[in-house]
């Protein structure tokens, strides 16, 4: 067990308009991470653990214990978002969702239009309990869909059926003021007139928010062995953009057009707390695994916590938190977080804000490069962003920038 010492002392100093000005209007979030599942599928990377009997009061208190620590060091914050991720966060009992957004409401204020976000897998057991979720605070959901066919559902490794996922879905709409859920393609075998069919019938279930990505394989994942083994193919470059073209193209035509690379949304009804992480934004993370971003005293400073659940939790009994890693940022590591997150984004990033973080401005002749070569573009609003070719090639042109 970790017995880490921080040395971090409380942001006694920060004015509420220095920390608006610092995460560029993008407020304050807590992110929370229940780390269980009740299977790990195939193409999960995430820190995620399938266990049995967990004892909730515990981790509910370990939770609790976090955030009291987080809110010594991020005093006077308002919040403007939670994110319950995970994991399978509809795993939790309700009574341990209130306890936490009972403990964030009870160390910061809270806006009167917060946006409290839990993931959740689509079975009718989950969903049944989606009331008093909404009774403990949630209102907005976000449904782990993934596929609206049986097989492909089964090739993911999901345990709900398309019925389970169309009968869940019903239940969000009926319960919670906000609604998104994922689907995953770019799927072995999978052609752009069959996403086109089954991204068109997707667009037909949204209402405002869809997420969708594609099928990565990632490393020491079962897939990742699969494919090793040449069992598992994925699209090649070329036709995972035909499928991306067709995503865009599809989207744009109901009203959900891209606000962020694998992100689309009617106007207006973006993911409040994602937008944090992509405008460089400040939150705290806590639960096992959690990574945060806090303003404090010494500046800018990267916090991570230890990932194995158990460990976590005997941790932050012991010493009131789970925090494994504490490192202040540069400037040029801020601003580089900023490029890599901000060029996502269809807004792009702000360039005078880049200025202030980085310490010095874009170089000019880099920027006409680029536009050149096609792959960013300059707005009126001083703002840059990435072209559809820049997408393809995001990491060569934050480091162009950056340079």
């Amino acid at each position: 067990m970790s017995n880490l010492e921080l040395n971090i002392s409380p942001a006694v100093t920060c004015e509420d308009a220095d920390l608006a000005a610092s995460a560029g209007g993008a407020g304050f979030g807590v992110y929370v991470h229940w780390p269980f599942c009740a299977s790990k599928c195939p193409y999960c990377d995430f820190n995620s653990h399938v266990r049995r009997d967990i004892d909730q009061s515990r981790y509910a208190g370990a939770l609790k214990a976090e955030i009291a620590n987080a809110a010594s060091m991020a005093p006077g914050r308002s919040v403007h978002s939670v994110f319950f991720g995970g994991g399978t966060p509809s795993l939790m009992d309700p009574e341990t969702v209130s306890t936490v957004i009972d403990a964030i409401r009870s160390h910061w204020s809270v806006v009167p239009d917060v946006e409290i976000t839990m993931e959740a897998n689509p079975s009718s057991v989950e969903a049944g309990r989606f009331r008093a979720y909404r009774e403990a605070g949630v209102n907005r959901v976000s449904l782990g869909v993934q596929a609206l066919n049986d097989d492909i559902l089964k090739f993911l490794g999901r345990l709900h059926s398309r019925a389970e996922a169309l009968a869940a879905l019903e239940v969000a709409r009926s319960t919670f003021d906000r609604v998104s859920f994922d689907m995953i393609y770019a799927r072995p075998g999978q052609t752009p007139a069959e996403w086109a069919r089954e991204l068109e019938e997707a667009c037909g279930f949204a209402g405002e928010h869809l997420s969708l990505y594609q099928l990565t394989i990632e490393p020491d994942t079962p897939f990742a062995a699969l494919h090793a083994r040449g069992r598992l193919v994925v699209p090649a470059e070329d036709a995972a953009r035909d499928l991306y073209d067709v995503t865009l193209e599809t989207t744009d035509r109901h009203g959900l057009p891209a606000y962020e690379i694998s992100n689309h949304a009617r106007p207006g009804a973006e993911c409040r707390h994602n937008m944090v992480y992509w405008q460089a934004g400040e939150w705290a993370g806590v639960g096992p695994g959690a990574h945060g971003r806090l303003d404090i005293d010494t500046g800018r400073t990267a916090l991570s916590t230890l990932r194995a659940p158990e460990l976590w939790l005997a941790n932050v009994e012991q010493c009131g938190h789970g925090i494994e890693e504490a490192s202040p940022l540069s400037p040029e590591e801020v601003a580089d977080e900023y490029l890599v997150m901000g060029l996502r984004l269809s807004g792009g990033v702000d360039a005078d804000r880049y200025r202030v973080l980085a310490g010095k401005p874009f170089n000019p002749a880099r920027i006409a490069d680029l536009v050149g070569y096609g792959l960013i573009e300059e707005l009126p609003n001083k703002h840059l962003r990435a072209t559809l070719s820049g997408f393809a090639v995001l990491n060569a042109v934050v480091a162009d920038l950056a340079a």
